[in-house]
């Protein structure tokens, strides 16, 4: 039986395979949409509660980047060798991946027990900001083995083709979150500290709940003990297919650092402007994480045709690939449009904080101009990685997140009216760079394809 990437029709195809997988990336942002919702509406503390969160944020990115990146790894790797039938080497990268979820455990947890403090004291010198944020973030990290374990134990069920017992693990994990954010920040009074165990108990349910589908359901594998012995020739090849993604994944984590840095250093209430920005951004990323999700699934057709050497087959996915990115951009940029105003009061319904709403309403109807732009361009990358190319997909990234938002974003603080001209700053970098991706695709598609 022929495999159905190779003879399904390419659009029916790349929705089949990419509606699961923006399901499954979008659930992965609301944990911290969720916790912004819900901290910023505290009495009295929401404000400073909300830029705690915000502070905290890049962390929580680098800790999904490095997920991702080793689970991006695993996937391909186990995928390959299932199609192999080696089922030797198909344990033991399964036994690497739980051995490297617990060794990126060991790593965050000494973080959160001795640096988280002292990073967010970094961004802000309030007080209670510190205390909040170094509290939030010591939770996330200590607590963290449920989110890293689930990014590993997740791909386990993606590349057998249970794609959607991976669905169940995370919606039930992230119901969970938003339940239990109520209880423990309201009812119980426990303010962002509850905030970070409501998500990290979020976390390890859906760990349990993947754990489960996997140990009972994935029955060509073999979970023996012995096979968590390291065996440093499969890490290097796990990490050599996903050192990529996770780069371009902590790359979001610079950039909203750096961004925490330039807003924080204005003339404006750098409180609000913090947490306005921090607001959007963890909105923002529906967004993201959908084209993230289309873009997996461009690398997962184009590289099946692409190594067919079926030409026609391999220009369809990068033409359907692009568009269908751009359409679902589109529409959330047009939805963002029209519901700016209540999302954003979402996250002031106990303090109504009226200067922040105006703050993030502005933010998100000027950003999300972008979203078209950032689209195309992470489509694009989808496509690269898809033909073999490591660091010009990169280059798009640090464009798109460094290069240019760091010194534009900057001018703009210069302005008397940051507050509503630094959002500017987005789309004109996601322009920038969909500029050098066509560049980049045209080249490609003339050379590879």
């Amino acid at each position: 039986m022929e495999n159905e990437m190779g003879v399904l029709p390419i659009k029916k195809l790349i929705w089949k395979l990419g509606l699961p997988m923006i399901v499954s990336m979008v659930l992965q942002a609301i944990y911290n949409v969720v916790d912004s919702i819900y901290a910023s509406n505290i009495p009295n503390i929401g404000n400073l509660a909300n830029q705690a969160l915000t502070i905290a944020f890049p962390i929580q990115i680098l800790m999904i980047a490095i997920g991702v990146g080793t689970g991006v790894g695993i996937n391909a790797l186990l995928s390959k060798s299932l199609g192999e039938h080696n089922k030797e080497k198909v344990n033991y990268i399964v036994g690497n991946g739980i051995f490297l979820s617990i060794v990126i455990y060991l790593i965050f947890l000494l973080f959160g027990l001795f640096l988280s403090q002292w990073f967010i004291s970094l961004f802000t010198d309030i007080p209670e900001v510190i205390k909040m944020g170094a509290s939030y973030l010591k939770i996330c990290c200590t607590l963290s083995f449920g989110s890293i374990a689930y990014t590993v134990y997740e791909r386990f069920l993606q590349a057998t083709g249970k794609t959607m017992f991976s669905t169940i693990a995370q919606i039930s994990g992230a119901l969970i979150n938003i339940i239990f954010d109520y209880v423990f920040i309201y009812p119980m009074n426990m303010g962002v500290s509850g905030a970070a165990l409501a998500t990290v108990l979020g976390q390890f349910v859906s760990l349990f709940v993947a754990m489960f589908f996997h140990y009972f359901y994935n029955k060509e594998i073999n979970n023996g003990i012995k096979y968590i012995k390291p065996k440093f020739d499969i890490i290097k090849q796990i990490y050599k297919i996903g050192v990529s993604a996770s780069i371009m994944q902590a790359l979001l984590s610079v950039m909203m650092a750096g961004m925490n840095i330039i807003l924080s250093h204005t003339n404006a209430d750098t409180t609000t402007l913090v947490g306005a920005f921090g607001i959007y951004y963890k909105i923002q990323q529906v967004a993201l994480f959908s084209c993230f999700g289309l873009s997996n699934t461009i690398i997962t057709v184009l590289s099946f045709n692409y190594g067919l050497k079926n030409k026609s087959r391999s220009k369809e996915c990068i033409k359907y690939g692009i568009i269908d990115t751009l359409i679902v951009s589109l529409v959330i940029t047009i939805l963002f449009e029209i519901i700016a105003k209540p999302l954003a009061q979402l996250f002031s319904l106990g303090n109504n904080n009226e200067q922040l709403i105006s703050i993030c309403i502005i933010a998100i109807r000027i950003a999300s101009m972008g979203f078209i732009f950032m689209g195309f361009t992470i489509s694009i990358q989808g496509v690269l990685q898809a033909l073999n190319y490591s660091i010009k997909p990169l280059i798009l990234a640090l464009l798109r997140l460094v290069i240019f938002i760091f010194p534009i974003a900057y001018l703009f603080t210069l302005s008397n009216n940051v507050i509503n001209v630094v959002w500017w700053s987005f789309p004109i970098s996601e322009i920038l760079t969909s500029i050098i991706s066509i560049i980049f695709l045209k080249t490609a598609i003339k050379k590879k394809i």
